[in-house]
């Protein structure tokens, strides 16, 4: 018998998050994601186990802070009749980030109309994302792009 998986809430999802010993101990905090998880927003602080050897943000907590919010948006989004996994990913660092970065996740009805028809039939869809990492006055640290693989699952394997 097949188990069933939790069903997260996005304020449950919020607080296990934040507390995920990669961003805990990194300094990202995930400041809010949307009731109907439709939108996140995240902060990477700027603190002296982040830095890197010049002393700026390491690029790897700028691209953990972007990781998985694609991916935890459209799943919840979709719901259990989808597979949702990351498939590839690229980041462009643009400028150094020195203070307080932020990263807005915003996945329109538009992307999941699209994503749903092209799955209608079992096929499968890959699907890019987009979002920029900014400063505190907007101005553009990093650009990352993630690929999300998503297929609607079979009916055999819907949990019920």
């Amino acid at each position: 018998m097949p188990r069933r998986r939790r069903t997260a809430t996005p304020k449950s999802t919020l607080r296990m998050v934040n507390w995920w010993p990669p961003y805990l101990f990194s300094g990202v905090r995930v400041l809010e994601i949307a009731d109907d998880w439709s939108s996140a927003r995240v902060r990477l602080r700027m603190h002296w186990f982040n830095r890197n050897y010049v002393g700026t943000h390491f690029g790897g907590s700028l691209f953990a802070m972007s990781d998985p919010f694609w991916m935890l948006l459209v799943m919840n989004t979709l719901g259990r009749e989808y597979i949702v996994w990351d498939k590839a990913a690229e980041i462009d660092f643009v400028a150094p980030g020195k203070g307080d970065v932020f990263a807005e996740f915003k996945l329109t009805e538009h992307r999941l109309d699209e994503i749903r028809r092209v799955t209608a039939d079992g096929g499968k869809a890959l699907v890019w994302f987009e979002n920029d990492v900014v400063a505190a006055d907007g101005s553009v640290i990093a650009k990352v792009r993630k690929q999300l693989y998503v297929r609607r699952k079979p009916a055999k394997e819907l949990i019920v």
